[in-house]
């Protein structure tokens, strides 16, 4: 199996788990407006959607990772020389494998802490509704690892933007000169 084979099986998957949750958490919802709307509110709702939102954003952000959706300012990149913008966006990715790895880390290191705990409304351990922020962060890293060798074939690629011709000698958009 090809690194790019594995990707797109990857960002298949990922997109399986995201409706799946997107779907879960739509559900919830429906269900509780129907039934606070009908005049019996279920006490779990808010607790529980809290947590499928969660989960949808932390396990979202891998497959932002893969089709390089998240945060960033390309065009700040794309400004400096070819050595200097190879060296920014991997300080860039660096910070981002550094930052995700602390909180993979951390979040499982809470996970150990909160073991025993259940939910207020409902009896589901909280380590397993907080596990989504290790899960999440180690699937981001992983997506970003597929992504590297794109980042990188693309940094060099790339070339600084340049400004219009027009624009360049002080002629407005629209024709007028300024």
């Amino acid at each position: 199996m090809t690194l790019a084979s594995f990707t797109r099986a990857y960002e298949r998957f990922m997109e399986c788990v995201a409706v799946l949750l997107l779907t879960v958490l739509a559900l919830i919802v429906i269900i509780g407006v129907i039934f606070r709307y009908s005049g019996h509110p279920l006490p779990w709702y808010d607790e529980v959607a809290s947590v499928a939102l969660a989960w949808l954003t932390y396990y979202g952000t891998g497959l932002a990772a893969l089709k390089r959706s998240h945060i960033s300012i390309p065009s700040l990149v794309n400004a400096l020389p070819t050595p200097l913008r190879l060296a920014a966006a991997l300080f860039a990715e660096a910070c981002v494998f550094v930052f995700l790895g602390l909180l993979t880390w951390y979040g499982w290191h809470v996970l150990g802490l909160i073991a025993g705990q259940t939910l207020v409304t409902v009896d589901i351990p909280v380590t397993i509704t907080q596990s989504a922020v290790p899960i999440g962060t180690g699937l981001f890293i992983l997506a970003e690892l597929l992504v590297l060798p794109r980042v990188i074939r693309e940094t060099l690629r790339e070339r600084a933007p340049k400004p219009a011709p027009a624009l360049a000698r002080g002629v407005k958009a629209d024709g007028v000169k300024g």
